[in-house]
This record gives C-alpha cells, sequence and structure tokens, in this order.
C-alpha cells in the first residue's frame, strides 16, 4: 500500500507525460486571464446585488455589516491561499474531493461528493438559474412578480443553452465568462459611482452612528459571516478544473492572488456605496438591493439595473457549471460514480456525460417550488466540508512533510482558517438546529450507499457492470472515450 506522500509524488513525476499515445484526456487551454475570469465570474453572481440584506439582518448594524463583508473577505482571502497549497501539491482537477481522498480516504471523499451531486452544485445552480430568470423577466410584468411557469421555463432554458456550450467547446465557455465578467464589474462601478456622487453631495446622514443596533450574539454574527461568505463563495472553483490549466503551479495561485484582492475591494466599495444611498431599513425591506438602489439613483435608466444583475448571474451560472462538472468528473474516473460518467468527447475534449448529468440534476431542482430552502442547508453542509479539507492540508503536513508543495503557505493561515470555520460549522447549532439536522443527516445517508456501491466487493454483476461498463450506450450516444486516470495529468 502506498502512502500519502508516495502517491502524491507518483503524481507529481507523471504530470508531463502528454504523449498522445497514452489516451484521450482534455486540453489545457485555460490560461491566467480565464483562471482570474472564473473565480471572478464564478463569486460575483447575485449574491452581491442580493446578499447585503441577510448580512445587514443578522448584524443588525450598518458599521457591523460593513465590517463584516471586509473580514469575509479576509477569510475567503485566507482560504484561498490554503487552497493554492493544496492545488499545487495535489494538481489534480475535483478540488476538495480531491483532497480529502488523498487525506482521509475515500469514505469521506465520496460523502463530499453524494452532497455535491445532489445538494451543494445543483442547488446553487438552480437559484442562480431562476434568478436570472426572474429578473429577465421582472420588465414585463412591472411591478408584480413573474408567473411561476415562465420563470422556471426560462431557468431550465438557461441550464439547457448553457450545458450545451460547455459540452461543445471549452474557448467558447471561457469567452462567455470573459464577457459577462467584464458586464457584472461594469454594473458594479455604475453602482460606486452613483454612490460616490451621493455622498459627495453631503448624504452621510445613514453613517452618523453606524453601529447602532448590532446584535452582538455569537451565532447571529456566525449567520451574518454565512451571508457575507455566500457571495465569496466560489475562491476555489478554480481547483476544480487543474488539469485544464495551463501551467497550473504558476496560474493557480497568480489567479488566486488577483482575484480575491480585487472582489474583496469591489464588494466593500459596493456594500458602502449602498449604505450611503439607502437607509437600513430600505435594505432590509428590498429583496433585491442592487435594484432599489438603481429605482432611487438611476431615474429613467433604473430598467438597467435588473439587467445588469441577469447578465451577473448568467455569468456566474456558465463558470459554475463548467468548474463543478469536473466534479463529478474527477469522482466517476475515482470509481465513486458510474465510470460511465468520466467519459470525455472524442470531438470536443469535455465531460460530456458529467456536464449532462449536473444539467438533469438542476432541471429537477429548478422545478421545485420551494428550492430557496436548501441555502440554509447548503451553507452549513458547505462550510463543514471546507473545515474538512483545510484539515486535511494540515494533516498532510504531518503525515507528509516531504511531498513536494510549490506553494507553502505559513503555518498560522490554515490554522487560523480551520478554527473560523469550526466556529462558522458549531455556533448555528443552536440558532438554526433543523438545518443542521438535515445537514448531518443527508451526510449520513450517504455512508449506506457507500457501502452498497463501493465497499461491497462481492457485487452482484447486473451492479458491478453499471458502475465499471463504459463501452454502453452512454459512450455511443455521445460518441465518448473513457478518460485517462490521473496520473497521466
Amino acid at each position: 500500500m502506498k502512502t500519502v506522500s508516495e502517491r502524491i509524488n507518483n503524481d507529481d513525476n507523471n504530470k508531463d507525460n502528454d504523449s498522445p499515445s497514452d489516451g484521450v484526456k482534455m486540453k489545457k487551454e485555460l490560461g491566467l486571464l480565464d483562471g482570474v475570469a472564473i473565480i471572478v465570474g464564478v463569486i460575483i453572481g447575485s449574491g452581491i446585488f442580493v446578499s447585503p440584506k441577510g448580512v445587514l439582518k443578522f448584524s443588525g448594524s450598518i458599521g457591523i455589516a460593513i465590517l463584516v463583508w471586509i473580514l469575509s473577505g479576509v477569510l475567503s482571502m485566507i482560504g484561498a491561499l490554503c487552497y493554492t497549497e493544496l492545488g499545487t501539491m495535489i494538481p489534480k482537477s475535483g478540488g476538495d474531493y480531491a483532497y480529502i481522498k488523498e487525506a482521509f480516504g475515500p469514505l469521506p471523499a465520496f460523502l463530499y461528493l453524494w452532497v455535491a451531486l445532489f445538494i451543494l452544485v445543483p442547488t446553487g445552480n438552480a437559484i442562480t438559474s431562476i434568478t436570472f430568470a426572474q429578473y429577465i423577466l421582472q420588465p414585463f410584468w412591472g411591478t408584480c412578480p413573474a408567473p411561476f411557469e415562465a420563470v422556471r421555463l426560462l431557468a431550465a432554458a438557461t441550464i439547457c443553452i448553457l450545458t450545451a456550450i460547455n459540452c461543445y467547446n471549452v474557448k467558447w465557455v471561457t469567452r462567455v465568462q470573459d464577457i459577462f465578467t467584464a458586464t457584472k464589474m461594469l454594473a458594479l462601478a455604475i453602482i460606486v459611482v452613483a454612490g460616490i456622487y451621493y455622498a459627495c453631495a453631503g448624504h452621510v446622514e445613514n453613517f452618523n452612528r453606524p453601529i447602532e443596533g448590532t446584535n452582538w450574539d455569537p451565532g447571529h454574527i456566525a449567520l451574518a459571516f454565512y451571508s457575507g461568505l455566500f457571495s465569496y463563495s466560489g475562491y476555489n472553483y478554480l481547483n476544480f478544473v487543474t488539469e485544464e490549466l495551463k501551467d497550473p503551479y504558476k496560474n493557480l495561485p497568480k489567479a488566486i492572488c488577483i482575484s480575491m484582492p480585487v472582489v474583496t475591494v469591489v464588494y466593500v466599495i459596493t456594500n458602502i456605496a449602498y449604505f450611503v444611498v439607502l437607509s437600513k431599513d430600505d435594505v432590509l425591506s428590498s429583496d433585491a438591493v442592487a435594484v432599489t438602489f438603481g429605482d432611487k439613483m438611476l431615474g429613467m435608466f433604473s430598467f438597467l439595473m435588473p439587467v445588469f444583475v441577469a447578465c451577473s448571474t448568467f455569468g456566474s451560472l456558465n463558470g459554475a457549471i463548467f468548474a463543478s462538472s469536473r466534479l463529478f468528473f474527477v469522482g466517476a474516473r475515482e470509481g465513486h460514480l458510474p465510470r460511465a460518467i468520466c467519459l470525455i468527447s472524442l470531438k470536443h475534449f469535455t465531460p460530456v456525460p458529467s456536464l449532462v448529468l449536473l444539467g438533469l440534476i438542476t432541471l429537477a431542482l429548478v422545478m421545485v417550488e420551494d428550492v430557496y430552502a436548501l441555502i440554509n442547508y447548503c451553507s452549513f453542509v458547505e462550510a463543514l466540508f471546507i473545515a474538512v479539507s483545510i484539515l486535511g492540508l494540515l494533516y498532510l503536513r504531518k503525515v507528509s512533510p516531504d511531498v513536494h508543495r510549490p506553494i507553502k503557505v505559513n503555518l498560522v493561515l490554515p490554522v487560523t482558517f480551520f478554527v473560523i470555520c469550526a466556529f462558522l460549522v458549531t455556533l448555528p447549532c443552536y440558532v438554526s438546529p433543523v438545518e443542521v439536522s438535515v445537514g448531518v443527516g443527508f451526510i449520513l445517508c450517504g455512508i449506506p450507499v457507500y457501502m452498497v456501491t463501493i465497499g461491497w466487493k462481492n457485487k452482484p454483476y447486473w451492479l458491478n457492470k453499471a458502475f465499471n461498463d463504459v463501452n454502453n450506450g452512454c459512450a455511443k450516444l455521445f460518441m465518448c472515450v473513457p478518460a485517462e486516470s490521473e496520473k497521466d495529468f
């Protein structure tokens, strides 16, 4: 049995094996600019246009809300730096799944994959697509909400279109990402400029008593950080596509170090602009802070803000589909999902079955009327597995100190990040016990699934064939071939 150190170093020694005779694998088509666009594009979705309400609601005051946004950015930056070490030490696609598997073995990795496949990824994508549809349709229904059927049909169509683009061409995906990332930055620039103009006119009364009404309860402060960190989530998505990144040892850390400070600065000054124009009550009574801001400041051009929010969510959804599909591709390649899911299109070099599977699960969740209720469960579960990934980094530091680490962060950073993640996981337990219980329950449901599908060595022929057969109808339908194992990347 190979040690963790031997496995990682063996993979590292084979990373330059690009012989065409070795099999089919996805191409390295992502450069530094593409990496930055993916991180910024995924992070800046609907969160900054909607989440300020949640941060203010749980923190209780404008001053503490802004502080939460700053600290959430700093915390996300620390986490992102920790992920640069993990991503360059274990240069495999799959992100947290790959890191948890290397550190703690197959069962914990499968539990992350289980939750990500049915809750984390498709729920986030479903909510983003629904948000996009709502903002696109809003001008046609004025002050009335758009019909449920119209919103869901447009959301489903959007998922299908973006899934098709992701199946067809990686370069198309990156071009879409670049265009919509630029669009959302323009939208935030308009908000900031309007806020500066309003402040220069002497309207700073909302900052006269910035910490009045602060809720100092630790559980509510943790929930305020949940809302803030939700808007920063996605900083680890580039780690999902490491195998398609050109020169990942240089471009992965560079992309993260460029993206995170930019996002943090943009978020903080955008929130300051919100609070300059809108009172505390205005923010708390708004379902979409950016639209309320536009109605007050942009006059006849206020219709632009829903369009900008829609563009932002469209770009975020595109990046999320691209990156997260690689997680399930890697999980299937490792034998934790049916092997047919790790097939690669022979013509387009994209993981078509993985993309289609993700699209189908997302479409099912889009049709759920109260899909937003799943956000509470997602936040807890996501924070829990991020903490496990960082614990894996600390564990690998101890048991495999000699593994090649192109990037090695100061030990204080992962320790600090793990402690804060543990705080965010444990404190909300008494504030939202139902959500925590459901989240833990769903994770535990993955154990019997693992025992039957993977742990059971003498499975019936039909079950073994379902998991391991790659020369089936799926391969013929999508004209795909099996991918190389991770040691060839």
